[in-house]
């Protein structure tokens, strides 16, 4: 049912009476101060004014100073704060470009400005619904899915944001029924696919059964019409009725001593169009066209009058719906049930207490009310802004079906970012894969640096946890600002933001040399015992890397000016090297390569075979080659066009064989690691699934176990390509469950 609402107050020359309808507006909602209300009323109509002597008029013809009147008492009944009433009153006029945000901002503040800049991005939603005819995006794509993203932030972090916008909605569709029938459609399909759903989602009945019924009316007019026509033809005898079973059910209750709320409710017409649709069934099938309702005080006065009922009428078989027991997946709560009422006619009747009822007309809004002066707590509970967010994520779920960059955007923005919490509720947003330290860095660099630990959901999680979308993250932090410098690397996985590590490389920075010194050497010193290089020349590395003296390069270890992975590179060429000049007394191991031929090509089937390029073609890398066997010269590589080549494929086809370019592959080391863990089962199972992961070769495994300490050993030789690998390999084993050391065998 289309909502009826009041016209704004007129004096005889025509222009709204702004007295009487801050007076008005004050009767539905408590205002902190009417006056600021008064100067951005003033100044919407001013800003009207000067653009109609401008010939500046809005295309649609709208009124902005009007409309804003108008999405105020929206929010009003919705009994949303004075800083949304505010924002609703300027919102059409800094649409329209004749007012700043800078100024809006300067003069009302920042959280009103916020609030209108929220409600403007949120327009780039309805841009959606014309993708599958138009490239509207164009050039822009990437622009506007950066706006979608902040939309979604600015959305699961303030309510206020989607009520602005879902009120200047609403005035768009019910200003549109004298425009264009093109305008009027295009229109009602954004509200009807985009905000009733919305409205939905948060749960505010009576926004979205209007919404829902104008765009009925303008999307399928016939169909709206029958039905409408239908229920115009019975309507003074269903309020009699209605007016009857009142009477009787107020009897039954007072009789039981529940104080009760009836009120008669006409079943909006999209809903009676859906359920017959639905159920192919016809009008006269739809059982809730008449409708009671009734408001008690506590649940269980809820149950009492159901048994009341269901004594006064037959119940009518599957006809009922529990949604006390069951909420439905905007939080609404009911009980529903169909009779066969007096004269044998089919009667609905909704049961539920005070608080549900307000929940049901206006959803999020029931909690999120901001009241008195407290407003640090009035944004509801951890759990309800947990709620809310899968709200909006479902609704943007649900417009995956608007175009082929809904799916894109369902991509970008939801899985590329995550969107979690701080103990207090507040929204905090973060790329998709980052950690509790990541979070800390977020919230500010002295959280960081004190980070000891972290919870995620009240329960205790390790520093390298990946966060996922609604989790609350909670940092323990200690007295002393020291971050550790594990967490700088890559291989541990503790950070995964630049973010953070600059701000952890920062801190290193600053710290007196002597520590840097010492804790350089510290981490060298570990490092490469653990990697059993003990045959490198501190000296000569420090040159490789660029420093004049073992201190420098230990200090700019030590301040994070180099990582350990460039240590670790450096160290790498200089035991290549040494391997093959036989300097190194205790080498990586013998040094394996894939075989491939000096000419770089790879032969299919037959391995290791010496080749030449043709001197009739003289391939070149990337051109489309076939070898040809020679007698006793190997494979002749020709081009695939070449003259000859083709002669000899015809006459000789069983030496034509295929060949193709190589590409350059990394050599191979064998090296013997040691692991030393508590044993358990399924230790061995954890430790090879993670050389698969790597990607590492097992040459050989061996295990002891000493059941007296309940401890194993175990000696595997892998193949590995870099010294930083076998370090990731070595972090890595170390961080399983059991596992107590994980060095290079010396």
């Amino acid at each position: 049912m289309v909502k009826v609402r009041e016209e704004h107050p007129i004096k005889q020359d025509g222009t709204v009476d702004l007295e009487s309808w801050l007076l008005r507006l004050q009767s539905m909602v408590e205002i902190d101060n009417l006056d600021e209300i008064k100067q951005a009323c003033e100044l919407s109509r001013k800003l009207e004014e000067e653009a109609i002597a401008a010939e500046n008029i809005w295309a649609e013809g709208a009124s902005s100073f009007r409309t804003g009147l108008e999405m105020a008492e929206i929010l009003a009944d919705l009994q949303m704060d004075q800083e949304s009433l505010v924002a609703a009153v300027l919102y059409r006029s800094v649409r329209e470009g004749k007012l700043s945000l800078e100024d809006v901002k300067e003069v009302y503040g920042p959280v009103v400005a916020k609030l209108i800049d929220g409600g403007l991005r949120m327009a780039a939603i309805g841009t959606l619904l014309n993708i599958s005819e138009n490239n509207v995006f164009g050039k822009e794509t990437g622009t506007q899915l950066e706006n979608v993203r902040k939309m979604l932030v600015a959305l699961v972090d303030d309510v206020r944001v989607a009520l602005i916008k879902l009120s200047e909605r609403t005035c768009a569709i019910r200003a549109v029924k004298n425009v264009k029938s093109e305008k009027r459609q295009k229109v009602a399909r954004e509200v009807f696919e985009v905000y009733a759903p919305l409205a939905h989602r948060l749960g505010i009945g009576h926004i979205k059964w209007e919404l829902e019924d104008l765009s009925f009316r303008y999307l399928e007019p016939d169909d709206y019409k029958t039905i409408a026509s239908l229920l115009d033809e019975k309507r003074v005898d269903r309020e009699k009725y209605i007016e009857a079973v009142i009477a009787t059910l107020k009897t039954e209750l007072d009789k039981a001593d529940i104080a009760a709320e009836f009120s008669g409710r006409a079943k909006h017409i999209y809903s009676i169009w859906r359920k017959m649709r639905r159920k192919n069934i016809g009008f006269s099938q739809v059982y809730d066209v008449r409708a009671v309702r009734i408001l008690v005080p506590e649940i269980k006065d809820c149950y009492f009058a159901l048994g009341i009922i269901h004594n006064l009428w037959r119940s009518i078989p599957n006809e009922f719906d529990d949604y006390i027991a069951s909420p439905k997946e905007n939080g609404y709560r009911s009980l529903h049930t169909a009779v066969l009422g007096p004269d044998a006619k089919v009667l609905e009747v909704q049961i539920r207490t005070y608080g549900m009822h307000e929940e049901a007309e206006y959803g999020v809004c029931a909690h999120w009310r901001y009241k008195g002066t407290d407003k640090k707590d009035s944004r509801g509970s951890y759990e309800e802004r947990i709620a809310w967010l899968r709200q909006v994520l479902d609704w943007h779920e649900e417009m995956g079906g608007l175009g082929g960059l809904a799916e894109q955007l369902s991509v970008d923005v939801i899985q590329d970012r995550i969107y979690v919490f701080t103990p207090d509720g507040h929204v905090i947003d973060l790329a998709n894969g980052a950690t509790p330290l990541d979070f800390a860095y977020h919230v500010h660099t002295e959280v960081g640096h004190r980070c000891r630990g972290a919870k995620v959901n009240g329960r205790i999680v390790p520093l390298t946890y990946k966060l996922n979308t609604s989790d609350q993250v909670e940092i323990l932090t200690g007295n002393e600002s020291a971050p550790s410098r594990n967490w700088l690397d890559r291989n541990l996985g503790y950070i995964t933001t630049s973010r953070a590590r600059a701000k952890i490389v920062g801190w290193f920075k600053r710290q007196d040399r002597e520590k840097n010194l010492t804790d350089g050497k510290a981490v060298l010193r570990k490092e490469f015992k653990r990697l059993a290089l003990n045959a490198i020349d501190i000296k000569v590395l420090s040159e490789k890397l660029g420093f004049d003296q073992p201190d420098e390069m230990h200090v700019a270890v030590g301040s994070s000016d180099i990582s350990l992975e460039q240590v670790l590179s450096a160290a790498q060429s200089m035991v290549i090297k040494a391997i093959e000049n036989d300097q190194l007394s205790f080498p990586l191991g013998e040094f394996k390569e894939n075989n491939r031929s000096r000419t770089n090509i790879e032969i299919e089937g037959v391995g290791s075979l010496m080749s030449r390029f043709a001197s009739c073609c003289k391939p070149v890398p990337g051109d489309a080659i076939m070898g040809y066997i020679t007698v006793g010269r190997g494979v002749s590589v020709h081009r695939q066009d070449c003259d000859q080549f083709l002669q000899l494929q015809e006459h000789e086809p069983e030496r034509i064989i295929e060949v193709h370019w190589g590409g350059r592959r990394e050599a191979t080391y064998p090296v013997d690691i040691v692991i030393t863990a508590y044993d358990r089962y399924g230790l061995l199972r954890d430790i090879t699934s993670l050389f698969d992961i790597e990607h590492i070769n097992i040459l050989s495994l061996s295990t002891q176990t000493n059941r007296k300490e309940n401890s194993v050993n175990m000696v595997a030789t892998i193949e590995i390509t870099t010294l930083n690998v076998l370090s990731r390999v070595l972090n890595r084993l170390g961080q399983i469950p059991n596992v107590i050391a994980a060095s290079r065998k010396d």
